[in-house]
């Protein structure tokens, strides 16, 4: 079999047909467009393209001075238009072209003729089809000069404007006045100038809100604070202790006049009285004048606590009051000027005085068993001193001393200060001038012989048994601490004790748990001051030693001198001799078998001089002495 082939037919590329034919529609489709927009442009050359406005006024298919002569006509709104402020029931209106705008009519239609032509082949043929079909309206090109409208403004905001008053306060002597504030208006021009704007451009009428603001004044108010300072004013301020008793100092009364002085005016923010600021005129009393008038009267009011004063009944085994506990009291001035200054707001003028009690320990109700007295603990025979020989100021001196000690108590474990317990000695407190021991002679001086109240304390408590303290010896051997009923003791000497208040003091405890009652008794007619212990004993006896008068120094020879106070041939004695002398006193305090203290006291006596004045021409002042029996060791 011959097998035969046959030719396949050619096969033909046909996309670069496709392509071209495309590529030939595309170019025929824009040659198109562009033979359209050309010849729609050649049309309206030197035109505006239809379906243009400007601010609402047509001016489709006319030339550039065509479109500004009709805009002219219709668009007169800068001086035709209306723009109103208003201020309440005030009213301003404006042409805008008061306002500073100006209409650019070229400049505007040079706008609408660019519409269309600006935007290349298609954005021209979009803008041309759009103001064709829908039209466009363009907005007017306006200049608006800022500073006419401000000035414009301003001259609204001086109508307006209104300044801030500060309310104010006066006091002037005694009287007040005030007068109240003012809120104040401005006009926030800048504000303003920017709604103003806003409206000028949409190129129509309107009302432009004026943006005023109100400024407060900081207090608006001086009323309450004026009706207080004419309230504290309208009476004097008395100042009073509270529940004041017969012999109570004050009351104390604050004129008007000085009220007024002491008056301050401050400002201060307030959560309580409404005002626009918060703040207000604060009325209040000048502390620096208040304080050192109240530290004035404090020492009149001051009183220091009191126990009350028993003596023991022998008989009854009892207390007898003598003398009522008193309360201490002490003025608190922190305290009483913040009482003035808050009542005084009030409008009280009857202030009580602030003040600190302290209550005594021992009250008027305390009894013999309460306190654990039961009897007499001191030495009957060694708790006495004589006197005898004393001026009559001596023995008033001693009368007024010893009167400050009769019936007060000594606490359990407490050291008592006599000078403490003597206080001030004065003339004033009933003390007079008599012969006392100051630097290194005898003089005349208040409170002479109030040592023989000390030496007779001191004796009692050391032959009682107590710790004795403090103790200083008199400087020289005075014959008042070594008498006896019928002469003198040596062995007395070196028992004696000074007291110069508030240098020289003399101390003991009381060292058990029973409370101890003291009382004193002057003798006058023997010339003998007695001191007595009431308490309970535990049981302590005393023992004691003297070595009496040792080294002994004889005095110096005495001392004439003249004075010419003195009449001639007059002569008095104003120091006494005494020898000099070094004592030693032992005490053994013995309880339940045991020591309880072993005491050794050295006392050193300096040797004296007598002292003799005679008056000027006197002759042989030494032989006056013999006569007179004066100055003679």
């Amino acid at each position: 079999m011959t097998s035969t082939s046959y030719p396949l037919p050619r096969q033909t590329n046909l996309f670069p047909q496709i392509l071209a034919a495309l590529l030939g529609g595309l170019l025929l489709f824009f040659l198109s467009i562009a033979a359209v927009t050309s010849g729609y442009q050649l049309y309206y050359s030197g035109r505006i393209f239809p379906g243009v406005s400007v601010a609402g006024v047509d001016i489709s298919g006319l030339a550039p001075e065509e479109a500004a002569l009709r805009l002219n006509r219709n668009l007169i709104y800068p001086y035709a238009g209306q723009i109103l402020f208003r201020d309440g029931e005030k009213a301003w209106l404006a042409a805008p072209a008061q306002l500073g705008l100006v209409f650019d009519v070229g400049a505007s239609v040079q706008s609408a003729y660019r519409v269309g032509r600006s935007g290349g082949l298609f954005g021209n043929l979009a803008a041309e089809v759009n103001a064709w079909q829908g039209g466009v309206d363009i907005s007017p090109v306006i200049l608006f000069d800022q500073r006419v409208a401000y000035d414009y403004l301003q001259s609204i905001a001086a109508q307006i404007d209104k300044p801030v008053i500060e309310a104010s306060l006066t006091i002037q002597g005694t009287q007040v006045s005030d007068t109240p504030g003012q809120v104040g208006s401005l006009v926030n021009v800048d504000t303003t100038l920017l709604n103003l704007t806003a409206q000028l451009q949409s190129f129509q009428d309107g009302e432009v809100p004026l943006v005023v603001e109100d400024q407060a004044p900081q207090i608006l108010d001086a009323s309450a604070a004026a009706a207080t300072a004419r309230q504290i004013l309208s009476a004097p301020l008395t100042l009073s202790i509270p529940d004041m008793q017969s012999g109570d100092p004050g009351p104390w009364v604050v004129d008007v006049q000085t009220l007024a002085n002491m008056l301050l005016v401050t400002r201060a923010v307030s959560l309580t009285v409404p005002s626009v600021s918060g703040e207000q005129y604060r009325i209040s009393l000048d502390a620096t004048v208040l304080q050192p008038f109240l530290e004035g009267i404090a020492a009149s009011l001051d009183r220091g606590f009191e126990d009350a004063r028993f003596t023991f009944n022998d008989d009854t085994r009892q207390l007898d009051l003598i003398q009522p506990a008193v309360i201490g009291r002490k003025l608190d001035v922190e305290a009483t000027l913040a009482a003035i200054q808050q009542k005084a707001l009030q409008g009280e003028h009857n202030i009580p005085l602030e003040l600190v009690y302290t209550q005594p320990a021992v009250g008027n109700d305390a009894t013999a068993e309460s306190l654990g007295i039961t009897g007499l603990v001191s030495d009957p025979d060694r708790s006495y001193t004589y006197f005898l020989g004393s001026s009559s100021e001596r023995i008033q001196n001693i009368k007024t001393a010893a009167a400050k000690f009769r019936g007060l108590l000594v606490a359990p474990g407490q050291t008592f200060s006599m000078a403490e317990a003597l206080g001030d000695i004065s003339l004033e407190n009933g003390f007079q001038e008599a012969l006392i021991i100051s630097n290194g002679r005898t003089i005349t001086g208040v409170g002479g012989g109030v040592c023989q109240v000390s030496t007779t304390l001191f004796r009692t408590a050391f032959f009682a048994g107590y710790p004795i303290v403090e103790r200083t010896p008199h400087a020289y051997r005075v014959g008042y601490y070594e008498q006896t009923l019928y002469g003198h003791d040596p062995n007395l000497a070196g028992l004696d004790a000074t007291v110069f208040v508030p240098l020289v003091d003399f101390k003991f405890t009381n060292d058990t748990p029973y409370w101890l009652l003291m009382e004193t008794y002057v003798n006058d007619g023997a010339r003998r001051l007695t001191w007595k212990f009431y308490s309970t004993s535990d049981g302590r006896t005393v023992e004691w030693h003297t070595t009496g008068p040792q080294d002994v120094v004889p005095a110096p020879d005495p001392l004439f001198q003249e004075n010419s106070d003195l009449e001639p041939g007059e002569m008095k004695q104003v120091d006494w001799s005494a020898d000099g002398a070094n004592i030693t006193v032992t005490r053994i305090v013995w309880r339940g078998g045991q020591i309880l203290y072993n005491d050794t006291i050295t006392t050193h006596y300096t040797a004296w001089q007598a002292v003799c004045e005679y008056g000027p021409g006197t002759e042989n002042p030494e032989s006056l002495a013999q006569e007179k029996d004066l100055c003679q060791n």
